[in-house]
């Protein structure tokens, strides 16, 4: 599993932003003491780092060139600064990349997804999402549980996707019809059951029943 340190004085986006990528399945190392820097890069050893330049104490350039000393981690710059000169020192003191708040939580993982993939040899861990000694292959849609393995068309993918993206929480089904569909309004409400039922079914199949739990009135959860 990839760690990502989060160097973020502001809570709550730092809440936000890490949730998402546990959501992901990465490591999240979050610090709330931002004197010693450098000192917990070298302690933890992530694989990339998410870097505010307003911190407290020193900001986010002091602390790229303290990082850069000692290690050629992955740095994303995160600012509400616009400014060109602003990205210019960024990438100039050792950033690899530059994120303007407020920014797309989508667009950031896909700016952290791009950066680990180019510098690290993925492991087939990071394309998995696993749970109760399930596994979902994202690299080409199946499952493996038990030494068996089924294919999951592309709605079940979906539908798993979010499932496990969630896992402890119910998931509604307007949010399951809007990732299938986007715009739901002319959607039969049963065609989400026929989806999530034959998911159901193939997950059981290979020896897992009770995996997909329905919450009457309120969606779905994998607990």
């Amino acid at each position: 599993m990839f760690q990502i340190m989060l160097v973020e004085d502001d809570e709550k986006i730092r809440t936000i932003v890490a949730d998402t990528l546990r959501k992901w399945q990465y490591g999240v190392i979050e610090l709330t003491a931002f004197e010693q820097v450098k000192d917990d890069v070298v302690k933890y050893q992530p694989h990339l780092i998410l870097l505010d330049i307003n911190l407290p104490v020193y900001d986010g350039f002091f602390w790229c060139q303290q990082i850069r000393s000692v290690s050629k981690v992955p740095i994303i710059f995160l600012s509400s600064r616009n400014q060109n000169m602003d990205i210019i020192m960024a990438i100039n003191m050792g950033g690899d990349d530059f994120v303007q708040k407020p920014f797309d939580l989508d667009v950031l993982v896909a700016k952290v997804n791009a950066l680990l993939r180019r510098n690290y040899t993925y492991q087939d861990e990071t394309l998995q999402l696993k749970h109760r000694e399930l596994t979902f292959n994202l690299s080409n849609s199946s499952v493996q549980y038990g030494g068996r393995t089924t294919e999951l068309s592309r709605n079940e993918f979906i539908v798993l996707q979010v499932m496990m993206r969630n896992i402890g929480k119910i998931v509604s089904r307007d949010d399951l019809m809007q990732a299938l569909w986007h715009d739901e309004q002319f959607i039969d409400d049963n065609t989400l059951t026929v989806n999530v039922n034959r998911l159901r079914r193939k997950v059981a199949d290979i020896g897992l029943d009770d995996f997909i739990v329905t919450r009457k009135g309120m969606g779905y959860i994998i607990e």
